[in-house]
């Protein structure tokens, strides 16, 4: 495929990486030599100095033939202009990244297309959806819902309270059971793991069940102790943190710190419609904290612009007792250290997006699509195609790359395990996790033989 990307900054960067591990044919262009400076020797793409919105330079990146252009620059206009200057040249999809919540309506959906923008990505909604995900389970670092929680994947971190470590997993999940174990991250290594395999303290592990099994998950890893969150404590007052509280469940109390008083001012009218609560003050200030409740408080969340500072807060929330803590971790170098010093749920923004946008790319339907940091895999809701190689054998037949793992389905609106003897359908709705494959490996067994 060529794909052209309108900006060099995090989510363009982040997406050139994807694309150039695939070895697709991708030109980015960004206005900023330094923002482009050495990206063409780290990745397998093409830069070109210039604005997005200049029509030769969209000419001499190939708009004309392009299967896929994406503006992803830090101004909304920019990138809706781009691309409908992409379109009118001849791209054939684009998409655009904006800021403007009033977009996102579903009935605009069609006026956006007619001026040559397929999709619109917003990625501090996506982020706020992921962060009240995970702020619903207190005990679960993420949850994956397919098909709108026909199935359910959660990822838990495994400590001496769990009644499943120091056992082959073929004497804890057969084929009857109500879960799976699709991976475990232990220490930097991903295991996609077999029968005999088994679960360790400290473990990161990957569960794919259904709905209604989650409180026996919740049981069998030793986690019933841990409180439902129900008072929570933002730092930092972005836009994520807005979308956050306005998708928030109505159950969920929420109080907001922001240092800036004149953002203190606009949330308060952003947030006229909810119950949140803002306070001007730094939310590092450990006083501060305990005057706010901190104690009671189950869920916190970091959600400044810089990474340190979220980290170092995660942390001073634990030691204050909070059991769920969440961190906005923009710096991708800094992810790993997140991780060890076991600060709870991360957040990306640009890996959200990115591979939101990823997944237009594919060939193949596909509904939803996520990297997983922690486990440097991918996960993907496939849709089976009529005739497609994947409908024709069972599971253990289909001859899968190694690293990817089907977890589960959901056919006709009802989520199920998947085993070895188990028959894909045409039309069905597939979970599928892959670690250190990509997913155009993997489409080719959910399209149609006749589209090969």
């Amino acid at each position: 495929m060529k794909i052209i990307i309108g900006g060099a900054g995090a989510v363009g960067t982040h997406l050139s990486k994807l694309l150039s591990r695939d070895k697709q044919d991708c030109t980015l262009v960004d206005e900023d030599e330094e923002r482009l400076a050495g990206l063409d020797g780290d990745y397998d793409i093409m830069t070109l100095q210039a604005s997005p919105t200049s029509i030769k330079a969209l000419v001499d990146a190939g708009a004309k033939d392009a299967d896929l252009f994406v503006g992803v620059t830090p101004d909304e206009s920019c990138n809706m202009n781009a691309c409908i200057l992409a379109h009118a040249l001849g791209a054939k999809k684009t998409v655009a990244r904006i800021d403007n919540y009033e977009y996102l309506a579903p009935e605009l959906a069609p006026f956006f297309k007619k001026i040559g923008i397929d999709s619109l990505i917003y990625p501090e909604v996506l982020a706020g959806v992921d962060i009240n995900n995970s702020l619903q389970l207190s005990w679960a670092r993420q949850r994956w819902d397919v098909y709108g929680g026909a199935l359910v994947m959660l990822s838990v971190k495994l400590r001496d309270t769990a009644q499943i470590l120091n056992k082959p997993l073929k004497e804890l999940c057969g084929p009857d059971d109500p879960y799976h174990i699709v991976a475990i991250k232990r220490a930097s290594e991903t295991i996609i793991p077999g029968g005999n395999d088994e679960l360790h303290t400290l473990d990161l592990a990957f569960f794919m069940t259904t709905k209604e099994y989650i409180p026996y998950i919740r049981q069998i890893t030793g986690k019933s102790h841990y409180p439902d969150v129900k008072n929570v404590i933002i730092m930092g007052g972005s836009k994520t943190a807005v979308r956050t509280v306005l998708t928030a469940p109505d159950n969920m109390k929420i109080k907001i710190i922001e240092r800036d008083e004149e953002r203190c001012e606009r949330l308060n009218q952003l947030l006229i419609t909810t119950d949140a609560m803002v306070i001007h003050g730094d939310g590092r200030d450990i006083s501060l904290l305990e005057e706010e409740g901190i104690r009671n408080v189950q869920g916190f969340v970091a959600l400044t612009e810089h990474a340190e500072t979220n980290i170092l807060a995660c942390l001073a929330a634990k030691r204050l007792g909070v059991r769920k803590t969440i961190a906005m971790v923009e710096n991708l170098d800094y992810v790993k250290m997140a991780e060890e010093l076991d600060i709870g749920t991360i957040i990306n923004k640009k890996t959200i997006a990115a591979s939101h946008i990823y997944q237009m790319m594919l060939d193949a339907q596909v509904n939803n699509m996520r990297s997983l940091m922690m486990a440097d895999s991918d996960v993907a809701e496939f849709t089976a195609a009529q005739g497609s190689p994947v409908t024709k054998k069972p599971v253990k037949s289909l001859g899968l790359p190694f690293g990817v793992t089907i977890g589960g389905l959901v056919r006709h609106g009802e989520g199920m395990l998947v085993n070895g003897n188990s028959q894909i359908e045409a039309g069905d709705t597939v979970m599928v996790f892959c670690h250190e494959q990509n997913m155009k490996n993997i489409e080719k067994y959910f399209k149609s033989s006749s589209l090969w």
